[in-house]
């Protein structure tokens, strides 16, 4: 592990590759790895800006990123895709197809990208992805794009570990009164509408509006500077707006780290993940645990009998453990 370590702090994509593959892994002994691996790096302290990007299918999510990735790379800047896919929910399998859809940018020798399945993990990201972003850090990349499965209102848990959340917008979703509802769009630190070029662009425009109008009616967060969050409209076929809405991220994210928000946030996701973690081992403790699991699984057949409620049952289990 300490090979491997010192391989991606010197920015080997070849070795950051194995690490993310290592940290995916549900083995016993990998995971003890990985863990080791993690405790290594974490010493160089190398932050980068986390950027979530969540929106509907089809809102062209890949297209924007891979535009998105080429200016910044342009610019000097090295930027690593965490690209997030839905996993069949009969096989288990996930086409992994988003990197085919950057042709561009996965050729682009300051860019890395990692499709990654998201199996059983609700919320639109993969259980391990935060700490696939804590090993793209630690290999030196500048900024590092998480971009989930296409999610609905409610599934908000990328904003759990980024420093910056965009939601992606289509022409004609939705009005002031769809802007308005709690869940993913008060989180939301900008709104883009999408695919604003061509015949879709007044409607883009309107879409822009409505929602810019839905976000002056939701209340004003403390962590945000005036003007912010805010809707842009932005083309990623045609590579309009793209520099300007990278322009409004920087002007928030110099603000939130003068202002002390930037690393408040990040020790509050720190101990949103410790609590997720406690959460996840106690419940693969239970599914290991020969006399626990033929506990659980006698509570089973009565809860599934009728005979018990399924809160008893589970209160009955926690007793136990």
């Amino acid at each position: 592990m300490t090979k491997l370590a010192r391989e991606v702090a010197a920015g080997d994509r070849r070795a950051l590759a194995r690490a993310i593959t290592l940290v995916e892994s549900a083995r016993a002994d990998h995971r003890a790895d990985a863990i080791a691996l993690l405790d290594l790096l974490a010493a160089g302290g190398r932050q980068a800006i986390r950027i979530g990007l969540s929106g509907t299918p089809g809102v062209g999510k890949s297209t924007f990123i891979e535009s998105f990735g080429l200016m910044l790379t342009a610019a000097g800047q090295r930027v690593a895709v965490l690209a997030v896919d839905p996993s069949s929910a009969r096989s288990g399998g996930s086409i992994l197809g988003d990197k085919t859809r950057m042709e561009r940018l996965s050729r682009d020798p300051n860019a890395f990208i990692r499709p990654s399945p998201s199996q059983t993990q609700l919320g639109g990201v993969a259980r391990r992805t935060r700490e696939a972003v804590a090993l793209c850090e630690a290999a030196g990349y500048d900024i590092v794009l998480i971009e989930t499965v296409g999610v609905g209102q409610s599934e908000t848990v990328v904003a759990q570990m980024s420093d910056l959340f965009l939601l992606l917008l289509a022409p004609a979703g939705g009005d002031e009164l769809q802007g308005v509802k709690r869940g993913i769009m008060e989180i939301a630190d900008m709104i883009l509408v999408n695919k604003a070029d061509g015949d879709l662009k007044p409607q883009a425009m309107r879409t822009c509006a409505d929602y810019a109008g839905a976000l002056r009616l939701l209340r004003k967060r403390a962590q945000d500077p005036d003007g912010y969050p805010m809707a842009m409209t932005v083309s990623a076929l045609e590579t309009v707006g793209i520099q300007d809405a990278w322009d409004k991220m920087t002007v928030l994210v110099d603000w939130r780290r003068e202002a002390d928000v930037w690393q408040r946030a990040r020790s509050d996701q720190a101990r949103y993940w410790f609590a997720e973690e406690v959460r996840l081992q106690l419940l693969a403790r239970l599914a290991h645990d020969p006399v626990l699991g033929e506990h659980m699984s006698q509570l089973e057949k009565a809860v599934a009998a009728g005979r018990m409620s399924p809160a008893a049952a589970a209160a009955l289990v926690v007793a136990q453990t």
